[in-house]
């Protein structure tokens, strides 16, 4: 009980100590698309998901979540986003008897080839180069009482643009706690990204300079770059069955956000099972923060049995992105 309270308190100072804001740090963080969410389900419901996370999504949004799972899990996530970017999310997740449940996941983001430009050369080099992300980690849940999980990632985070690399790690940490009341009424508090700052370094950071005419008056100098934090992420957020019976099920979820780099907001959303088989989905992305283009959120999913040993996951979602294009997720999974 005495750990379980020392969890509690850390996250709920630790945002207040971390960054305190008056105005927005937009811009001042690196590793944006550990923002990017996974799951469509998830997705579906707005991102309101810390409180309902219960399957292998939950390593993304609440680790914690992952106490929930009886079987094992594996799915596979795509994100198309605007601009020619991409993300692909692939994870597992095994239950351990007497132990807890661990998981292992990875995400990738890539873009289409870009230009390389020089102040001499404006209209282009010749020369193409891509950006690329990478998030390689490994999950730990467990039920530390009937009704309070705990779970945490660990996580390595790589970013690449060209011949400039930066790389970091991190930490995830998640509680979700269980009341008897409302068909299971859930509370739950996260916080993602904790550690370390990143920094690119490679050759293009070498500056070569002309002094005078020839080779030998050819100076080489290093271009300094500056370390940025990740994007640290509080979430609380709570969930309930409002309608639960044999035939049905409507979940109301809500997160409230606080990021480091950015103001406050607050996900809502939805969900409605048939017999645990058909569902349908819908909510809002990132009400009340600031200059945001994202907005309404709608999914759907099913979930059939195949096999006589497995359950296969397939989830859609979409999210209006306002003046961008619109975001698509789609996702499969696999319970066995």
């Amino acid at each position: 009980m005495k750990l379980i309270k020392i969890i509690f308190v850390l996250m709920i100072i630790t945002p207040a100590l971390a960054f305190p804001q008056s105005i927005t740090k937009t811009g001042t963080t690196v590793g944006q698309f550990l923002k990017i969410g996974v799951g469509s389900r998830a997705a579906g419901m707005g991102g309101a998901f810390s409180a309902s996370s219960d399957d292998i999504s939950s390593t993304y949004w609440n680790p914690a979540g992952l106490a929930r799972i009886t079987s094992n899990e594996a799915a596979f996530n795509h994100v198309k986003w605007f601009a020619d970017i991409n993300l692909e999310n692939a994870a597992f997740a095994t239950t351990v008897p007497g132990f807890g449940t661990v998981g292992a996941f990875v995400s990738v983001l890539t873009t289409g080839e870009m230009m390389v430009t020089t102040p001499e050369m404006p209209e282009g080099t010749g020369e193409y180069f891509k950006y690329n992300n990478l998030a390689v980690g490994l999950s730990y849940a467990r039920n530390l009482t009937d009704n309070f999980s705990i779970g945490m990632n660990a996580k390595y985070i790589g970013e690449n643009i060209w011949h400039m690399n930066a790389q970091g790690f991190a930490i995830d940490l998640g509680t979700l706690y269980r009341i008897p009341i409302l068909n299971e009424f859930r509370i739950a508090a996260s916080i993602s990204n904790f550690g370390t700052k990143m920094k690119l370094e490679g050759r293009d950071a070498l500056n070569i300079k002309t002094v005078g005419s020839g080779d030998a008056n050819l100076i080489n100098t290093d271009v300094e770059m500056e370390s940025f934090d990740l994007p640290l992420m509080f979430r609380f957020g709570v969930a309930a069955d409002v309608i639960k019976s044999e035939s049905s099920r409507l979940t109301l979820a809500a997160d409230a956000i606080h990021p480091n780099d950015h103001t406050e907001y607050v996900n809502t959303g939805l969900e409605f099972a048939w017999s645990e088989t058909f569902y349908i989905r819908g909510g809002y992305n990132s009400l009340f923060e600031r200059d945001t283009e994202k907005g309404l959120t709608f999914g759907f999913g099913l979930n059939y049995r195949m096999f006589d040993f497995a359950n296969v996951v397939i989830d859609y979602a979409y999210e209006d992105m306002h003046r961008l294009n619109n975001v698509q997720y789609i996702s499969l999974g696999l319970k066995f």
